[in-house]
């Protein structure tokens, strides 16, 4: 007989969330028919897959009890905790071996999914290369808990991210604010961290709690209201579908508005009196789409009831049921801004959509102003970060803004040309690197020509300019050349430049890459 046919077999067996009438027909077929029955334990010696599969257990199973050295305690082991853990994987994984290599079949038991966190995957890696192997799924925690609260998980195209709440607090909030849906599983002594990252986040008015879903001690409440020292290791956080919330056949709105139409909008959101406070969150959006989102601004968008903002960067924002979109053309700030704050009055939660950084020549500067007067003085207001088209070009370019620099725009729609003039002049002689916002446009022609030939006035003529269009973008380019064969009829609005110190560098590298850095020391006088 070949060495294949004398060797057992290895089942991954999934017994569900706990419910022994959860259990799928396969796994009761292959508990029956195993030779050797295993599962893990802690050191008390009760195994709760033990307990879900026992009334399908035969006298003469041979039953191997897997018991963890430790939990959560420490120990002495020379290698820690983990070299405690990966000692016991070894030692239970040739245990086994030992009834595989006898030919016996061995059921390894496992709660829930025996590959969702499930205690049976450390016994997968050690042994399915070595042995024939079956893998059993089961119904998860998070199927059950989901299941017992009755509110679906996802919906559409929300995206469900399921967290250990063993993760550090910061990387919880960032998480939790960034998705649609989420659970977070393993609360137990972790719990008071993942309540501070689900309020931090924002999301705890949404939270629900699961306690042994399925199981004998059940219990579902808001999370707010758990008292965290009544919290076991088998209970889970569920923040659920928002779209699973609206009334049916709601739709996402979309209403593209000019400066007049913004105007009569606003006159409809301020009529009648104000029906409480609602906030507004101006989020940038970085320069380009999704990949520079931060997790903070694309939870404030995923929750938005409105987004206000230019038509081109609202594009960017995926659609979402139930959510109201207030398109402009980007010529009309003052107004996207009023507009915004009188939703916020009538107790909507507002988005001000902004490119880049919203702080950095975009539209926190607008809604701030507006925000400032009365009547919207204790409407709260929000500001969030975002990737600036400076560090987005600067980061494809290498390191050219390394060391100290000036952000200076070219447009004179908001500012003389004399103004700016006099900037360029005072950066430029302070051996500044400069990145030179609104280059260019179809209407205005000339301001790049007239910048080089005062740059040029402080800088060597082959001081290293980075070209950067429409980074992050379909068409984007990065090129760069001296300062003294900047040709302006290569820039356009899309366009951010970047103008190098007297101790900016370029060099090419192997790969025929070329970069530029400005070296963070700076010689002395």
């Amino acid at each position: 007989m070949s060495e294949q046919q004398l060797t057992g077999r290895l089942y991954g067996v999934g017994l569900g969330p706990g419910d022994p009438s959860l259990m799928t027909v396969r796994a009761v077929q292959v508990i029956a028919g195993a030779d050797v029955i295993a599962y893990h334990s802690a050191r008390h010696g009760r195994s709760i897959a033990r307990s879900i599969a026992a009334e399908h257990l035969r006298a003469d199973h041979i039953e191997e009890a897997l018991i963890y050295p430790v939990t959560t305690e420490s120990t002495d082991h020379p290698g820690g905790y983990r070299g405690a853990l990966d000692e016991f994987y070894e030692s239970a994984a040739a245990r086994l071996a030992v009834h595989l290599d006898a030919g016996r079949t061995v059921a390894v038991i496992s709660e829930g999914d025996p590959l969702f966190y499930g205690s049976y995957q450390h016994m997968h890696k050690r042994l399915a290369h070595r042995y024939p192997t079956e893998v059993i799924p089961g119904v998860t925690s998070v199927s059950a808990a989901a299941a017992r609260l009755g509110k679906p998980l996802a919906e559409a195209d929300e995206v469900l991210t399921i967290l250990p709440g063993t993760l550090p607090e910061e990387e919880l909030t960032a998480r939790l604010a960034s998705t649609d849906t989420a659970v977070v599983m393993k609360l137990g002594r972790t719990f008071p961290t993942v309540r501070r990252a689900m309020e931090r986040s924002g999301r705890l008015p949404e939270a629900h709690y699961v306690e042994r879903a399925t199981m004998t001690g059940e219990r579902t409440e808001k999370l707010a209201d758990i008292d965290a020292e009544t919290v076991p290791y088998f209970s889970v956080s569920v923040v659920p579908s928002r779209i699973a919330d609206l009334p049916p056949g709601t739709a996402t709105s979309t209403e593209t508005a000019t400066t007049t139409e913004t105007a009569t909008a606003t006159a409809t959101a301020t009529a009648g009196e104000p029906s409480g406070h609602g906030e507004v969150v101006v989020v940038g959006t970085g320069p380009a789409g999704p990949l520079w989102l931060t997790p903070e601004s694309r939870g404030a968008l995923a929750a938005a009831e409105d987004l206000v903002g230019y038509t081109t960067y609202l594009d960017r924002v995926p659609l979402r049921p139930g959510q109201r979109r207030h398109a402009s053309d980007n010529k009309v700030e003052s107004e996207r801004a009023e507009l915004a704050l009188d939703l916020a009055r009538r107790g909507r939660k507002v988005a001000v959509v902004s490119g880049g950084d919203p702080g950095i020549f975009a539209m926190a500067t607008a809604v701030l102003e507006v925000a400032c007067q009365a009547p919207y003085r204790a409407i709260p207001v929000r500001v969030l970060p975002g990737v600036t088209a400076a560090n987005a070009a600067a980061a494809r370019a290498g390191a050219p803004l390394g060391h100290d620099y000036a952000v200076i725009s070219l447009s004179d729609r908001l500012k003389p040309w004399e103004v700016i003039a006099e900037r360029l002049h005072a950066a430029a002689g302070a051996d500044l690197a400069l990145a030179l916002y609104n280059p260019g446009s179809r209407s205005r022609t000339w301001q790049v020509g007239k910048a080089r030939e005062l740059l040029l006035e402080h800088r060597a003529p082959d001081t290293p300019v980075i070209l950067a269009r429409d980074i992050g973008g379909p068409e984007e380019s990065v090129r760069t050349v001296h300062l003294a064969d900047l040709d302006p009829h290569q820039v356009d609005m899309r366009t951010l430049l970047i103008v190098g110190s007297s101790q900016t560098q370029a060099a090419r590298r192997e790969d025929g890459t070329e970069v530029v850095w400005t070296p963070r020391r700076y010689p002395e006088g």
